[in-house]
């Protein structure tokens, strides 16, 4: 404790602040936010689910996600140029009022702002890039969600009447009947398809970011490519549950999930990298 006083006394909290390295300072934040926020869902997937079972569903958090955090604050760490302002400091300590507490929504709407101003802010390319992928994250883990909630009625309508066209059917809202008459199949929205389209936004930042992809104008077409086998994936295996009531139980199953779910993120990280090969070969 005496040395601890020692160092107070002998550096101030000012010139810590102008030493303290700005990767290190924002990085910890993000890395604070990130915590806070992956908790709260990860209580309540254990809640849900047992121990086990979220554990080996990775929480209900997709990997992309997990991946994404790293990759982030692994990029904003690289910039080793020192200095705090004041005002950043401020920033800070707000940003550390919302994510004190593992309140999912606060945590990535903190997230979300600081990563906006550090892109507005910074001239460093690491800590700019790293900020992209820490704003991108929060796409899937609060805006789609606020998104839905907003559009719930029109996006399910919209699942289901792919559904609808696909098996011939007839489609009442969100309501698909069966292809052989026996049932009917309900859209709900854990099935919708948005959640993995902003799965594939957020896998794109993250790769391209990462290995400094330079722009492109075939980058909207690998992103759209991404986005698009997301929906056929997702499209195609609730057809298949709408054939018939052993097709339901067989896709709707764990297996047909972690089936379906596998192919989903084959294909986005596939698109991904297609669109990037040229920086990722060379980095190889």
């Amino acid at each position: 404790m005496a040395i601890l006083n020692e160092l107070i006394a002998v550096r101030p909290a000012s010139q810590i602040a102008r030493d303290l390295p700005r990767g290190e300072f924002f990085a910890g934040l993000f890395a604070l936010g990130c915590i806070s926020g992956l908790t709260s869902r990860i209580i309540q997937s254990i809640d849900r689910l047992g121990w086990a079972d979220a554990f080996f569903s990775t929480f209900e958090i997709s990997i992309i996600v997990w991946v994404s955090c790293v990759a982030g604050i692994a990029l904003i760490l690289q910039d080793r140029t020192t200095g705090i302002r004041r005002s950043e400091l401020a920033i800070g300590a707000a940003f550390l009022v919302l994510v004190i507490l593992p309140i999912g929504p606060l945590s990535w709407f903190g997230i979300t702002a600081l990563g906006l101003y550090l892109v507005l802010s910074t001239d460093v390319p690491s800590t700019r890039r790293g900020a992209l992928i820490m704003v991108a994250t929060c796409v899937p883990m609060l805006w789609s969600r606020l998104l839905f909630q907003f559009f719930a009625d029109l996006i399910l309508q919209i699942d289901a009447s792919l559904v609808s066209w696909l098996l011939h059917t007839h489609r009442r809202g969100d309501i698909v009947d069966f292809a052989d008459g026996s049932g009917i199949l309900v859209i709900l929205p854990a099935c919708s398809s948005i959640a993995n389209v902003s799965l594939a936004l957020l896998c794109w930042v993250t790769v391209s970011q990462s290995v400094g992809h330079k722009r492109s104008v075939y980058d909207p077409l690998w992103c759209l490519m991404a986005c698009v086998s997301v929906i056929a994936v997702n499209v195609t295996r609730m057809s298949f549950m709408g054939w018939s009531q052993w097709h339901y139980e067989a896709f709707h199953s764990p297996l047909g999930a972690a089936v379906a779910n596998m192919t989903i993120l084959g294909l986005i990280v596939g698109f991904c990298v297609i669109g990037v090969r040229r920086e990722l070969f060379q980095r190889i």
